[in-house]
C-alpha cells in the first residue's frame, strides 16, 4: 500500500508528515498524519492511533492536539487518520453529525453510505497495514489507540472488540453509548438500519455488558462539556465498567469543555499512560 507525502516538518525532535493513499476500504483518497520521534535505525517504536471527533480532519489534533513533546519524550508514533470518506462522489447529509466528517467508525450497510463509508475496517484493518508497508519504525505489535467524542466512541468500541491487538486504551470525552443519544441514534439507523440489535458491537457500554473487556482504561472528561448530559453520558460508561468489574479510571475534570483546550491539556497524561502499557 503506497502512500504519497503531502508534507513534512521537522518539530520537537522528530519528524511531523501528512500523507495521502488511496483506500481499498472506502474507495477514496484518504489523508491521515504521522509523528515520528527520533530514534536509531532499526529501532522500533510503539504507535498511538488517535481517532477525532465529529466535523474533524487529521489536523485539527495534528495541529492544536500538543503530542509532539510527550510523544518524543516517550518514543512513541503519533497517527491521526481523517474521520470518514471524502471526495464529490462520497454521498453526505446537510446536518454536521451525519455523512463527510461523521464516519461513527462503522462499516456501513445501508444505501448510499455502504459504497464508501467503511471507517471500522480502515481503522481496523487498512490503516495497520498502510503504517506497517510504509513506517520501517513502526511496531504494530505496540499498539495503542485513543480518540475525542466521536473519535472517542470509535476508540473504545474498536478496543472491545479487539482485545488482543491494542495493549493501551484512552478516551477523551467519548460517545459512550450510542444507542441512548440523538448523535448516536442518527449515525446508527442512518448507516446500519433500524434494527437496534445490529448498533450494539458500535456501543461501549453495550459491548461491556454482552461480555467484551479490556485490561484497563482512561477516560477524561470535562465538567464543562455542553455535551456532557444530552450525547456523551459518562455516567453509562461508569456503570458499566462497575457491572462487570472492569478496571477503569474515569477522571471527571472541573472546568473543562469540549474543545482541544481541553484535549491538550491532559494530552501528556495520556500519552504517557499508553507509553508505560505499550513498553515491549
Amino acid at each position: 500500500m503506497t502512500i504519497e507525502t503531502v508534507s513534512e516538518t521537522r518539530s520537537h525532535g522528530g519528524t511531523q508528515g501528512v500523507y495521502t493513499h488511496q483506500s481499498s476500504a472506502t474507495g477514496t483518497l484518504m489523508t491521515f498524519s504521522v509523528f515520528v520521534p527520533d530514534h536509531v535505525p532499526g529501532e522500533k517504536l510503539p504507535v498511538l492511533l488517535y481517532l477525532s471527533g465529529l466535523t474533524c480532519t487529521h489536523a485539527n489534533v495534528t495541529e492544536k492536539g500538543e503530542f509532539r513533546s510527550p510523544c518524543a519524550a516517550h518514543k512513541v508514533i503519533f497517527v491521526a487518520p481523517d474521520t470518514s470518506p471524502r471526495g464529490d462522489d462520497v454521498p453526505d447529509d446537510e446536518g454536521y453529525d451525519f455523512g463527510k466528517g461523521a464516519g461513527f467508525y462503522v462499516n456501513a450497510t445501508q444505501a448510499p453510505w455502504s459504497a464508501n463509508f467503511h471507517m471500522r475496517s480502515y481503522i481496523e484493518d487498512e490503516m495497520p497495514q498502510v503504517l506497517a508497508d510504509n513506517f520501517a519504525m513502526a511496531d504494530m505489535d505496540l499498539l495503542g489507540i485513543t480518540g475525542h467524542s466521536m473519535g472517542g466512541h470509535g476508540a473504545l468500541t474498536i478496543a472491545l472488540r479487539n482485545p488482543a491487538r491494542y495493549r493501551s486504551v484512552s478516551a477523551f470525552s467519548p460517545i459512550v453509548s450510542p444507542l441512548n443519544c440523538p448523535w448516536g441514534e442518527k449515525a446508527l439507523a442512518g448507516y446500519l438500519g433500524p434494527d437496534r440489535a445490529a448498533w450494539r458491537e458500535y456501543d461501549a457500554c453495550a459491548l461491556i455488558d454482552d461480555g467484551a473487556r479490556l485490561p484497563d482504561l482512561l477516560v477524561d472528561q470535562g465538567l464543562a462539556d455542553n455535551f456532557l448530559e444530552g450525547q456523551l453520558k459518562t455516567h453509562l460508561l461508569a456503570e458499566a465498567v462497575d457491572r462487570a468489574g472492569m478496571e477503569a479510571t474515569i477522571r471527571m475534570q472541573p472546568g473543562y469543555d469540549h474543545s482541544y483546550y481541553f484535549i491538550s491539556t491532559f494530552m501528556a497524561d495520556h500519552v504517557a499512560w499508553h507509553a508505560e502499557r505499550l513498553s515491549a
